[in-house]
């Protein structure tokens, strides 16, 4: 890694020891209460265990308690690209992290600063709001640049942070790749009056890492909204093989043709290719790319090898992807799922952790045995 976008919410978290479940709106209660500071030292932490990976790595930051000064006691001389004092008066910036007098507009305005000057990843310190806004500003200037998020808000329903912020240091030192993850939050006001409202709010690009979290599981919505979630990513010139089942159905439904109940269907381009097809039929009009679509049997948890055997071990050798989809509640009511090709090569392929679409954006890791 070359260079690193760095931002701190200084307030992240101050709600959470004083019992406020949360600081949106409530800066000047837990001030009151006695509320200190976490994010500046839980800053310190990630970009001290990075300093020990990637010593030389350049810092690009925002001015004073947004990140400057944190990077500094790690041991990094940060080039600052924002700065929430128009003038850049020094004498005037805020010192004390629990009273910056900054927003969640510098937050945003701080990466954007950031991603102009092009980094390697952002790295975020703060909670599922900050989450949201940095992965919107990702979103709006249509960047693929990763974002990490450094634990130090109430509540961390989001699958975009580090599990502590050592391990976000190690694994922005580290990561080779990235993947999707959800950004969610919640209602703050409901969540102290104890009712969760947890909405998605973005997907964004993160590294890959056993000790990045998991998100909170919620619930995804109607097998309709799967089914258009699906539909909006279908490409032209795939081909795509639907299993059975009403889950695939409902997506066969949503690009506009009437699904076999209980048989397999072949589609490409807006056009059925074979309704309740064989083996052979499916193989006499594939053409690559293909992607296999199914969905588990409820109780059960197969995928192949159980109502579906017209999709053969030949057949899904010549798919490049599958894609299985499911609700949340079939998921919750599975531990694992299951093949049974009759070949074993294939079975073992197909073993391994995958992700199932649950929703219009919400998918869910799922271990295939």
């Amino acid at each position: 890694m070359d260079a690193l976008g760095f931002v701190i919410n200084p307030i992240a978290g101050m709600g959470g020891r004083v019992g406020l479940k949360g600081t949106d709106g409530k800066l000047e209660d837990a001030r009151e209460l006695g509320a200190e500071p976490r994010a500046p030292d839980r800053a310190r932490e990630a970009l001290r265990s990075l300093r020990r990976r990637e010593p030389d790595v350049s810092v690009l930051t925002a001015a004073g308690v947004l990140g400057e000064y944190a990077a500094r006691d790690a041991g990094y001389e940060p080039t600052v690209v924002y700065d929430p004092v128009d003038d850049g008066d020094a004498e005037h910036r805020p010192e004390d992290p629990a009273n910056p007098g900054t927003s969640a507009a510098d937050t945003r305005a701080a990466v954007e600063a950031i991603l102009a000057h092009g980094v390697d990843l952002v790295l975020f310190v703060g909670g599922d709001g900050t989450a949201v806004d940095v992965a919107g500003v990702l979103e709006g200037a249509g960047e693929k640049t990763p974002m990490l998020g450094v634990p130090a808000g109430v509540k961390i329903y989001s699958s975009v942070f580090a599990v502590t912020p050592a391990d976000a240091g190690r694994i922005a030192a580290e990561f080779e790749r990235v993947d999707s993850r959800e950004v969610n939050d919640i209602d703050e006001e409901a969540y102290r009056e104890g009712e969760v409202r947890s909405e998605l709010r973005a997907i964004a690009p993160v590294p890959v890492a056993p000790d990045v979290q998991s998100g909170k599981q919620v619930a995804s919505g109607s097998p309709d909204s799967l089914a258009a979630g699906f539909a909006r990513e279908v490409e032209s010139g795939r081909t795509y093989v639907f299993g059975p089942g009403s889950t695939v159905g409902a997506i066969e439904t949503e690009l506009g043709f009437e699904p076999s109940p209980l048989g397999v269907d072949v589609w490409r381009d807006g056009e059925v290719l074979v309704r309740d097809a064989s083996e052979a039929e499916i193989l006499d009009v594939l053409e690559d790319p293909t992607t296999i679509v199914v969905s588990p049997i409820g109780g059960q948890g197969f995928i192949f090898g159980r109502g579906n055997h017209q999709i053969s071990p030949a057949v899904i050798d010549l798919a490049d992807t599958v894609e299985v989809v499911a609700a949340d509640e079939k998921l919750d009511a599975l531990d694992v799922l299951r093949v049974d090709t009759d070949d074993e090569e294939i079975d073992e392929a197909l073993r391994g952790w995958i992700r199932v679409r649950t929703g219009r954006f919400t998918t869910r890791l799922v271990n295939v045995v």
